[in-house]
């Protein structure tokens, strides 16, 4: 015979009332008597059965986790899987389940995103990508279905969203000027996707320090890779090294395609740093593995899954924050810089 509530209740000398409100955490409840209460649960093996509180609760203790389009670039790169290591360490605390949604187009994203908020198959929404003229930010905020942003909102709906994010402008901007001191003047920058908010601040801060230095932007030494992964657009950094002059430095979007760089660059027979300086983003695992190893940017990608699926879950239990969150970041030099001979 399986064991009740009230079981739990009697062994635990308190009434079935409190045994539920242990059950959901609730403030009300003193430490020393939620302790008491676990213990009986304990002793007696009894589980909750969180599926039925649910519809008891109108809730489904589930978060919506999207993914960008284009799969195939995003589980390849490790930021995916590291944020998804943060979202999902806080959810197991909460005790919230995950539901994780990818498309192979905008279209089916936006077609999957209607169907678990008009289903009310979850609670809220972690978004962990952030483009211009996207439908999805729109949507959510019609329906004022909670959700949270990895990223920076469109300046349009800066007051309106929840987000955690890095400030990219400064970090690409402190970066550039870090090569500048080095000595270079013709540095290029690689951004990821055109439409991608990350890219447009990393190419504004890019600029600035260059503009902030008497430097022209050149416009040739601009590269977008629109396909996730660099392979896809190694014709264009060919394009870039041949022209002339070519650059001594690079300002990458991220590791994943700074690994690309490297290796590309090797078989031009060109080595780093000694012909070109490269600095990137992210410090995943494998950027200080590299021959030689990279210098980056930490943007501390755990924490960001991490305080963003908190920010969700204060939204979704109505705790008062504020909307933004910026995770400092923290500048790392490895081996792939070095002073320009001038």
């Amino acid at each position: 015979m399986s064991v009740t509530i009230k079981d739990v209740a009697k062994k635990a000398k308190v009434a079935p009332s409190t045994v539920s409100r242990v059950i959901s955490d609730s403030p009300r409840i003193s430490q020393q008597t939620k302790e008491k209460v676990r213990l009986a649960m304990t002793e007696l093996g009894y589980h909750p059965n969180y599926h039925a509180r649910s519809l008891v609760n109108q809730s489904t203790r589930t978060l919506g986790v999207i993914m960008p389009s284009s799969p195939k670039g995003a589980f390849q790169n490790p930021f995916f899987s590291e944020v998804l290591r943060g979202i999902t360490a806080k959810a197991s605390v909460d005790k919230f389940g995950l539901y994780l949604s990818t498309g192979q187009s905008d279209d089916e994203i936006y077609d999957d995103v209607q169907q678990m908020v008009f289903s009310r198959r979850i609670d809220g929404i972690i978004l962990l990508y952030s483009k211009m003229n996207d439908r999805i930010i729109p949507f959510l905020l019609k329906e004022k279905f909670p959700f949270v942003l990895v990223g920076r909102p469109a300046d349009q709906f800066h007051e309106q969203v929840y987000y955690v994010n890095n400030d990219n402008f400064k970090a690409a901007k402190m970066v550039t000027e870090y090569l500048l001191l080095l000595g270079h003047k013709r540095i290029g920058f690689i951004g990821g996707e055109l439409d991608q908010i990350v890219t447009v601040d990393h190419q504004r801060g890019y600029e600035s320090a260059l503009e902030h230095s008497d430097i022209s932007v050149n416009k040739k030494y601009l590269i977008y890779n629109n396909e996730g992964v660099l392979e896809d657009s190694q014709e264009s950094l060919i394009e870039l090294m041949a022209h002339k002059p070519s650059p001594t430095a690079l300002v990458v979007a991220d590791d994943l395609m700074a690994l690309s760089v490297l290796r590309l660059l090797n078989e031009m027979g060109l080595r780093v740093p000694e012909d070109m300086s490269i600095v990137s983003f992210n410090n995943i695992m494998l950027s200080q593995l590299t021959l030689p190893p990279l210098t980056t940017v930490d943007i501390h990608i755990y924490e960001l899954g991490f305080i963003g699926t908190e920010k969700l879950i204060n939204m979704i239990n109505q705790k008062e924050q504020e909307n933004e969150t910026i995770i400092p970041y923290r500048f790392i030099k490895r081996q792939t810089c070095k002073k320009q001979n001038i």
